[in-house]
């Protein structure tokens, strides 16, 4: 059988490949404590399970949903991002549910790239924006984002050539894997930058209900001009705990909005109708269970750097996000420290190397594991030792 040739190009998806090494170590009777997936552990609040229970039992929820959703999710999304972000958008043109987040990112690069078109890509990053780009059958210009930069990208070193042929920019804040976040000011450099160049700006704003210390995100459809541009991409897996329900949110320019539907509508069916009615329950029913979910991440937050601090690894206290991203020793790659974790200690992590060349050098830590476990890891970190490179 042949097959094609960007399965050729595929590397295995790195937390396919995580979740086989823990089935793996697991069957054969290690217990093993994971720091690896970002997928809450925390229970979808019960109001959100209650309107699925009730909506599953309406016939007309049992057929093919539209591939624009319901109106009336829509309305909410929009009350949602008027609410927390002060913006206004039109629910029938500048609104687009989607089956997670994850669906809408790698169908965007269909949208704006051909053969041989240009998207500026961050390295470390989510896998999935450079996997949609090679889909597309476009090149990835890397965009390197260092720490000596607090994690955002240069865009006044990407070269004139490469800006002029680009057709669009991704980026991620509060970020994942580096938990770093952009202000206001770094989200309209970026919206000016793509505006000047005729560059699509997609920005995945994921984790922006998950901060610390009062910390609160901003969206990009807050800079003047971002409608012109933009289309930011959200997700309820992480502010509602609902990984396993499968919604999200495209929200933004409404040509965009308008590309992002015509190839959904050929690709996919909608997402249920019963899992829209819990959406809309989430977005507009009370929002103490964010709040919650934050107290809960943090102490698991202060508790891993602390761990990690004994260790001895360098580790900056993240503002955002579900992760922690820690600098490892020299004389080790992020795959050889984790590969060691995993044998002499039985914990996960995630080697910086699996989000791109520049991830090298750090691995992440997800805060997404019951509190028992994280005090079991942390225990395991504190007492383990790090051997010499060459193992000594």
């Amino acid at each position: 059988m042949k097959f094609s040739d960007r399965l050729g190009k595929l590397a295995p998806y790195p937390f396919v490949e995580i979740s086989r090494i823990i089935a793996e170590k697991r069957a054969a009777g290690a217990d093993v404590v994971t720091f690896g997936i970002g997928d809450p552990d925390i229970p979808t609040p019960q109001p959100i399970i209650d309107k699925l229970l009730e909506a599953s039992q309406d016939p007309p929820n049992h057929r093919y949903p539209e591939t624009d959703g319901l109106p009336e999710v829509r309305r909410a999304i929009a009350h949602w991002y008027e609410q927390r972000f002060g913006v206004k958008l039109d629910p029938d043109k500048e609104v687009l549910p989607l089956i997670g987040a994850k669906e809408g990112i790698g169908h965007a690069a269909f949208c704006f790239l051909d053969p041989g078109d240009v998207a500026l890509i961050p390295d470390p990053a989510y896998p999935v924006y450079g996997v949609g780009t090679m889909f597309a059958g476009a090149e990835s210009h890397i965009m390197p984002l260092y720490e000596k930069n607090g994690w955002l990208p240069e865009l006044d070193a990407i070269p004139g050539p490469v800006a002029d042929a680009a057709k669009l920019m991704w980026l991620n804040y509060p970020n994942n894997p580096t938990s770093a976040v952009a202000t206001h000011e770094d989200l309209a450099a970026a919206v000016a930058y793509c505006r000047e160049k005729d560059i699509a700006l997609l920005h995945d704003a994921a984790y922006s209900e998950v901060g610390y210390e009062g910390y609160r995100a901003t969206s990009c459809m807050q800079v003047e001009g971002a409608k012109d541009v933009s289309l930011e991409f959200h997700s309820l897996s992480k502010t509602y705990n609902m990984t396993g329900w499968r919604f999200g949110m495209a929200v933004g320019n409404a040509d965009m909005i308008k590309a992002l539907f015509q190839i959904k509508a050929n690709l996919d069916s909608g997402i249920p109708q019963a899992i829209q009615q819990m959406a809309i329950e989430a977005l507009t029913g009370p929002q103490d269970c964010v709040d919650a979910n934050v107290e809960i991440y943090q102490r698991r937050r202060d508790r891993v750097v602390k761990a990690l601090t004994t260790l001895g690894l360098t580790v900056d206290v993240p503002r955002a996000s579900l992760y922690i991203w820690a600098r490892i020793p020299e004389g080790f790659t992020s795959a050889e420290l984790a590969a060691r974790l995993l044998e002499e200690t039985d914990i996960v992590v995630t080697p910086g190397s699996s989000y791109g060349k520049y991830g090298e050098g750090y691995i992440r830590l997800s805060l997404t594991t019951p509190d028992e476990q994280v005090e079991k890891g942390c225990q395991r970190l504190e007492s383990w030792k790090i051997p010499s490179p060459q193992g000594g």
